[in-house]
């Protein structure tokens, strides 16, 4: 009798623990719904309801929390009715701020007065665990060294010619054969999931020469890493979204929940560099690589570990980037097909003119010649961009150029995902998919049209101003030549029926993946 009233207490004790743990969790969910119910926003000074809400002592966060899981649309609706395109945006923990879709206030914050908006140490500190110090997660002199190193790498010959032969190698040896045996069997694949471990298995070859084999399903702890690098982005961005700013620092204390998953993860990717890292290390010979970890090594200022948090920051935004941006092309061409076809009709002429087969690689000439793709591409990523919002910090008291003044220590966020759906900037057919608005007609006349580039400000995709995208080229050239191989090989049918106002939902993670992948079915032309 004794033993069952002690592991009754015992029994009670430890749910009244539980409760309490979930008390406090539930706590600031529990205040925001009150205050969402319960008190009325705040009056702006215009007497407009203009831009996010304001509550008492809680700012916008209770609509924050009833929308953040729909972030982009919600934000994108709030700065559409403001007449800048820019709105304040506060919470409690002194998280005050600017988010905005106004191309001269990106132009201002990105390049006029780029000294007085780094990535500030808070942002920082949120990916540090997982990029470290590199080159996307640094500013100042560690910063300006990255760049100055990687700007001299990216614009020789040599890195370029191997960029495109791995590309090329790696489409036509394992990518299009996948793809080959999807079509004899008509089976249903996830695309994007195929595009992400062709771009991870590319950049992981282009970043340390070596080959993870997760395309050809050969890599076992390539396949872990991939895995592992992957969620580390995925929760290592959920740090953005937390109610409470500081809360992710009392879970990784405590080693619980998402963030006991996300060190677990980050240990994995960190152990697989840093094992390669060390071997190439002591292989080393005064043969020059071509990757890029063999061009930093030669720099004697770069430690093992900022070796390790370069090369991720690479991998990351080789691997991310372009299997997002394919993913939502093939997603819209779908619904396309006379954009499909013009591109088919581009593709033959290119083929005739080169006299090359279907089968033979596309040189970077070809590359070049294809504008109509390149449009397609480009329209594409204005719509879908695959990092939707990039923030700065504010480091003195500043007025943008639309007049929003920006306090010390404030955020700024350009809100490219928005940027893409504004009248202000784009015009009225701002939500329609129309690659011919970045077409041009040569000026030696003719009827041939050109790819005509747009203000960086106006089309940050590759951010802007000093720190603007040095693979951008790369990024294009790699997405023409997978796009161009697989449509002019196979029919890609969606599975389910696509409605362009109604995009499949995504993830909240440092790019813009699918929620659900992209189920296609491929048919040989």
């Amino acid at each position: 009798m004794y033993k069952t009233d002690r592991a009754r207490s015992y029994s009670l004790i430890k749910m009244d623990i539980i409760s309490l743990q979930s008390l406090i969790l539930l706590f600031p969910i529990f205040l925001s719904i009150c205050c969402f119910f319960f008190l009325q926003p705040t009056k702006s000074k215009s007497t407009t309801d203009i831009g996010f809400k304001n509550y008492p002592i809680l700012g916008t966060l209770p609509e924050f929390f009833v929308n953040r899981h729909r972030f982009l649309e919600w934000s994108t609706q709030i700065i559409s009715q403001c007449p800048t395109n820019t709105a304040v945006f506060s919470r409690p923990g002194k998280v005050n701020g600017v988010i905005t879709a106004n191309p001269a206030n990106v132009e201002h914050m990105l390049k006029t007065n780029f000294d007085n908006y780094p990535k500030g140490t808070k942002f920082m500190a949120l990916l540090e665990d997982f990029l470290g110090r590199g080159i996307f997660n640094s500013d100042g002199e560690a910063w300006r060294a990255q760049r100055k190193t990687a700007s001299y790498e990216f614009n020789t010959r040599s890195l370029r010619n191997f960029v495109m032969e791995t590309a090329a190698v790696e489409l036509h040896t394992r990518l299009v054969p996948v793809l080959e045996r999807a079509a004899d069997m008509n089976k249903a694949i996830d695309l994007q999931d195929l595009l992400e471990r062709y771009a991870f298995d590319n950049i992981c070859k282009v970043a340390f020469n070596v080959d993870p084999g997760c395309l050809a399903g050969d890599g076992t702890s390539g396949s872990e890493f991939m895995k592992a690098f992957e969620e580390a982005a995925t929760l290592s961005s959920g740090r953005f979204m937390y109610l409470l700013p500081g809360l992710y620092k009392i879970k990784k204390l405590l080693n619980f929940g998402s963030e006991s998953k996300l060190q677990k993860s980050i240990a994995t990717v960190h152990k697989f560099a840093d094992d390669i890292i060390k071997s190439r290390m002591e292989e080393r010979t005064e043969e020059t690589d071509e990757d890029l970890l063999s061009r930093f090594m030669g720099k004697s200022e770069y430690s093992p570990e900022l070796l390790r948090d370069i090369v991720i920051s690479f991998i990351l935004a080789g691997r991310d980037t372009t299997s997002s941006a394919l993913t939502w092309l093939f997603w819209i061409l779908s619904s396309h097909p006379e954009v499909e076809q013009k591109i088919l009709d581009e593709l033959k002429s290119i083929r005739l003119s080169s006299g090359k087969s279907h089968r033979e690689f596309y040189s970077f000439d070809d590359l070049r010649q294809m504008n109509y793709l390149h449009a397609t591409i480009s329209e594409g990523l204005r719509l879908y961009p695959p990092v939707p919002v990039d923030t700065k910090s504010c480091l003195k008291d500043d007025v943008m150029p639309d007049g929003t003044f920006v306090a010390e220590g404030w955020f700024v966020t350009y809100h490219t995902y928005a940027m893409g759906r504004m009248e202000n900037v784009w015009g009225k057919d701002c939500c329609e998919f129309r690659p011919e608005r970045w077409l041009e007609e040569e000026e030696n006349g003719g009827g041939v049209l050109v790819y005509r580039p747009e203000n960086p400000f106006k089309f940050p995709v590759f951010h802007a101003g000093p720190r603007i995208c040095l693979g951008k080229e790369m990024a294009y050239n790699q997405m023409k030549l997978v796009a161009a191989t697989i449509i002019e090989t196979f029919t890609v049918e969606v599975v389910e029926a696509v409605d362009e106002k109604n995009p499949p939902e995504h993830v909240l993670s440092l790019t813009m993946r699918m929620k659900d992948g992209l189920n296609v079915k491929v048919r040989k032309r």
